[in-house]
């Protein structure tokens, strides 16, 4: 028992002896290469946003520069501590290999991250159609893409799921066009008709002079004489405008005595003689 004590002591000795220094300064190497990649990569954000690229952007980079400095950073800590880092690293490729087989799924979302984030269809903030949801950007992030919807529900949508379907940006041009319908009678005053709503989109505030509203007859359909009336507005302002035309449109045209054409249907009752 005691030689096997000895002998596990001299053992010990002879590995500190032999690697005590190598690990000393593997373990320094670590330490110090974590906090120059941390630095480096803090640096990489700041210059970023100071060249004003979009912050999801300029935080993805930043966290690849990061775990590829601290990859570099491993590999030459243990190539130090006497580990065999070509052995390893070929151990590390074939289990990259599996998880990746295993993992395509996310692996195919976070290369549709890379892109959406790269290409800049949407950033945050705005309000889109993307994967089949709308709603506004609240996130980007690498596997998804987070949206907010207008009565405050939080949808998750995978990237493959975005980049592979058709985007619809609604708020990326500072202004849109408000696309409204408004039909009257057969027996009402057409050009009175035309001239009141010419007035009413022209009293709403919010409404642009240019590009100039238009204001035309459409259709006659089978019960009514259809206006088509399109202003423009700064795309904050889409459904204020909206609104606002459609309750002023009905009550200007009830003061006016301009009808509003509903479905309706006339029954006609005949008795046998």
């Amino acid at each position: 028992m005691d030689i096997n004590i000895s002998q596990l002591t001299d053992t010990i000795v002879n590995y500190v002896t032999q690697y005590g220094l190598r690990i000393i300064v593997a373990l320094l190497i670590f330490i110090i290469g974590r906090i120059v990649a941390k630095a480096l990569a803090n640096g990489t954000r700041k210059i970023l946003l100071k060249a004003k690229v979009d912050e999801t952007l300029a935080s993805f980079l930043k966290n690849i520069t990061y775990y590829a400095l601290i990859a570099a950073v491993v590999i030459a800590a243990l190539g130090q501590a006497g580990i065999n880092v070509t052995s390893f690293l070929a151990v590390l490729g074939a289990a990259g290999l599996a998880v990746g087989l295993a993992l395509k799924d996310s692996l195919s979302n976070f290369a549709a991250g890379v892109m959406l984030i790269l290409l800049k269809f949407f950033k945050k903030g705005d309000y889109v159609t993307a994967g089949g949801q709308s709603g506004t950007v609240t996130a980007i992030n690498i596997f998804n893409t987070v949206l907010t919807t207008p009565d405050n529900r939080v949808i998750t949508v995978p990237n493959s799921a975005v980049l592979g379907g058709t985007i619809t940006n609604v708020t990326a041009n500072e202004t849109r066009r408000v696309d409204m319908t408004f039909g009257i009678g057969y027996g009402d005053d057409l050009l009175k008709a035309k001239k009141t709503l010419e007035r009413i989109v022209s009293e709403e505030p919010r409404v642009l002079p240019e590009p100039a509203p238009v204001i035309q007859v459409m259709e006659l359909a089978d019960s009514s004489v259809n206006f088509v009336v399109r202003p423009w507005c700064k795309t904050a302002d889409y459904w204020g405008v909206y609104f606002a035309l459609t309750e002023k449109v009905k009550l200007v045209f009830d003061q006016e005595g301009i009808s509003i054409p509903f479905p309706q249907q006339d029954v006609h009752m005949y008795t046998e003689k």
